[in-house]
């Protein structure tokens, strides 16, 4: 009869316990670090004003949700209304100009229009926004 004696057996390695660590550390510093994108200056966003009455007088700019555009109720091209707007501004510095969209409106028909007003130098310009009836 032949008896093999059975091979000894390898130490195990600590590569487990090498794991665990990196993975406490990945989550500590997971739990720890800021993954956006930080300003180099400080900066605040700013407030919101519900509740409180628009003045009276002005005008009033209104933005589809398709990006067709009205000034005062008037539906007008894009050209016509920016050219009426800076008529008036041109007559009167401290018009109050009102940018209304609809709430779905997307951001790429709104923006355009803040860019020629401030290009106009509109000195008072309001985004009119409604609260979430939710």
């Amino acid at each position: 009869m032949k008896l093999t004696r059975p091979l000894p057996r390898q130490r195990p390695e600590t590569l487990i316990a090498l794991i665990d660590v990196v993975f406490f550390l990945l989550a500590f510093f997971m739990l720890i670090g800021r993954l956006d994108a930080t300003a180099p200056f400080e900066v605040t966003p700013p407030l919101a004003v519900s509740g409180a009455d628009l003045p009276g007088g002005g005008l009033t700019i209104s933005i589809a949700p398709d990006g067709a555009l009205a000034l005062d109720g008037v539906a007008l091209g894009r050209d016509d209304l920016l050219g009426r707007v800076e008529g008036t501004l041109a007559a009167r510095p401290e018009t109050l100009v009102r940018v209304n969209g609809d709430g779905v409106t997307a951001v790429r028909h709104v923006l355009p229009v803040v860019s020629a007003l401030e290009a106009m130098d509109a000195r008072d310009v309001v985004i009119v926004v409604s609260p979430n009836p939710q």
